[in-house]
């Protein structure tokens, strides 16, 4: 019986792969056949429906183990820079809220199904030592950040406001830098791209030192 769970592991990592892989074919159409720009045209004429789908979205995304970059690129394309970082933001933010509220609800048995038990330990780790500070810096560890909500939200010590203000702030430098290389590339600002590829190696560096001395 041992040898079944390596197998079921694979197929659901397996499943994630090529639900990614599909995504990613998706954003690269959308961009080849938006060239011109009519189908953000489109979107656009919506009105106020367009963001609220694609916050809804970016909702919907930020809790499930598929990164948000692809959609965050969708938005700087259709809504320019700054709408499109802000509607990326908020989506997340409000992601973040419902996770809290589904990992309450539900508990640990729940969440620890969900996520890999050394990203639990880690977070939970962190927190049990540094508190909030300790949560603000799981939250730069090189850990998903909805695996980080899940963990986070069954923590009876970790009250909802620090919770929310650790994701809101947490993903603003890299959502910042992304906006940064897109508008590098699109516009081919080349200043602008080195600044924001430097800002997304920085913020993987700080998580990937952080995460050499957790210790």
């Amino acid at each position: 019986m041992k040898m079944l769970y390596p197998e079921v592991n694979l197929k659901k990592y397996s499943w994630v792969a090529l639900i990614i892989a599909a995504f990613i074919v998706f954003v690269v159409a959308f961009l080849y056949f938006d060239r011109r720009n009519q189908i953000s045209a489109a979107i656009q004429g919506l009105g106020v429906l367009g963001p609220v789908i694609a916050i809804l979205l970016m909702v919907v995304l930020c809790m499930t183990p598929i990164p948000s970059e692809g959609l965050v690129v969708l938005f700087l394309k259709i809504y320019g820079i700054y709408w499109g970082t802000f509607y990326a933001w908020l989506g997340a933010s409000l992601s973040s809220i419902v996770i809290f509220a589904i990992a309450r609800y539900y508990g640990s048995n729940f969440i620890e199904k969900l996520i890999a038990p050394d990203r639990f330990n880690m977070v939970d780790r962190w927190v049990q030592r540094k508190g909030t500070v300790g949560l603000f810096i799981a939250r730069l560890l090189p850990i998903p950040a909805f695996a980080v909500n899940y963990v986070a939200g069954v923590i009876p010590s970790v009250g909802f406001w620090p919770y929310l203000w650790t994701a809101a702030i947490s993903i603003v430098p890299y959502y910042l830098g992304t906006a940064l290389v897109f508008l590098g590339v699109s516009r081919e600002i080349w200043r602008w791209l080195i600044i924001g590829g430097i800002a997304i190696v920085a913020f993987w560096s700080t998580g990937y030192m952080l995460n050499r001395h957790k210790i």
